[in-house]
């Protein structure tokens, strides 16, 4: 039986645990340089729903943003209205990419103040915006390279989206493809940087170390990467964080600072009930995905052994297989979303398992090289 001295332990250490607790992903926000031809591509080949927009038109003079949404994923796409502005400036430096992981909180003063207490950098103070359908509390901080947490209080708001959206519906046929969630984020980081992100993660956001990978896990002939995955209290957000590795050529993550210039988010996990479903929509509206050769598909079953969906139909579609102590999962990467080789998509199915595929990292990785390789980037 505990003792009290037990019982308080115990207590003390769920409540430490518990300092930012984190309800969900609240959005993903995309700089742009585009952002209503980038909002017609998701709606059109991802399936995501217009659900509200800011700009000239709602009395937003600087900036021009879209709110998609498929299920509990919800994309901001957002483009500079004026010539010169910190959006402009990260889609020169960056090209499109992901400015904002915002998180949804209870509580975004507290989580503010607690994490620049244990050392945030601070972006934004505890603001909080009404309008007709509520109030929302919007906090932020700094995290790897130019990208930042906003942290969103809404449990008192009814509205689309945020005060200052209003309300959109698309005007284009959209037609969903089966995504649920974010799954996890990837963040890519310079050489000998992994650490201090984990340290950051551990000790401003209370996060813990959910896994290790090494050069030896994930490493090709040409090229290796280290990886260390970090998650909240909940597991309901989880970040896995890559650096180079020495290695004869150039690696993925080198090719990602070059051309990202600098450390920010790599790829972003989307969970589907249906791998098959989705995977087969997304190669009709022509999404491009990276090639695994055919005979990966020689030895994978003697590895992940029997599974519930068509053998025949995850061979067809590429789609990769791993198995872990609780289950399997099924996975697939796109190929960059964008010009530069940097942000991508990894489409997921968990099937029980709670780990990211260490079986297919080799085959994963040498598909990645072989496009790196056409590219001239190898």
């Amino acid at each position: 039986m505990d003792t009290i001295t037990e019982k308080q332990q115990k207590k003390d250490e769920q409540q430490q645990a518990d300092f930012l607790p984190i309800n969900g992903t609240d959005h993903i926000e995309f700089y742009c340089g585009n952002a209503k031809q980038s909002a017609y591509y998701y709606q059109s080949a991802w399936g995501y729903e217009l659900v509200a927009y800011a700009g000239p038109e709602t009395g937003v003079r600087d900036r021009a943003s879209y709110v998609l949404q498929q299920n509990k994923i919800r994309l901001v796409l957002t483009s500079s209205i004026l010539p010169d502005s910190d959006i402009n400036e990260h889609c020169v430096r960056h090209g499109d990419g992901v400015k904002v992981l915002a998180l949804e909180v209870n509580d975004a003063t507290a989580a503010f103040e607690e994490t620049t207490r244990r050392g945030a950098d601070p972006v934004l103070k505890p603001v909080k915006m009404k309008d007709e359908h509520g109030e929302v509390v919007i906090s932020a901080i700094r995290t790897y390279g130019d990208t930042i947490h906003k942290f969103v209080e809404r449990g008192k708001y009814k509205g689309p989206f945020l005060p200052g959206f209003q309300a959109r519906k698309s005007d284009v046929p959209v037609r969903p493809i089966g995504l649920q969630v974010v799954d996890h984020c990837v963040g890519n980081v310079e050489l000998g940087q992994m650490n201090r992100w984990v340290k950051f993660y551990e000790d401003v956001m209370g996060f813990k170390l959910l896994i290790t990978f090494d050069d030896k896990d994930i490493s090709t002939e040409y090229s290796a990467l280290m990886s260390k995955v970090v998650s909240n209290g909940s597991g309901f957000i989880k970040f896995p964080i890559n650096e180079p590795a020495k290695g004869k050529r150039k690696s993925q993550i080198e090719e990602y600072i070059e051309f990202y210039k600098g450390a920010g988010v790599q790829h972003i996990a989307v969970l589907t009930n249906d791998i098959i479903a989705t995977v087969t929509e997304l190669r009709k509206r022509g999404i491009e995905f990276l090639h695994v050769p055919d005979n990966y598909y020689d030895t994978v079953w003697d590895r992940v052994g029997k599974i519930n969906e068509d053998v025949n139909e995850i061979r067809r579609l590429n789609i990769l297989v791993d198995r872990d102590d609780e289950g399997y999962l099924l996975q697939l990467f796109t190929k960059p979303v964008q010009d530069r080789p940097t942000v991508f998509y990894e489409i997921i199915q968990r099937c029980g398992a709670r780990s990211f595929g260490k079986g297919n990292f080799k085959a994963l990785f040498e598909s990645i090289e072989r496009e790196q390789a056409n590219r001239g980037n190898l």
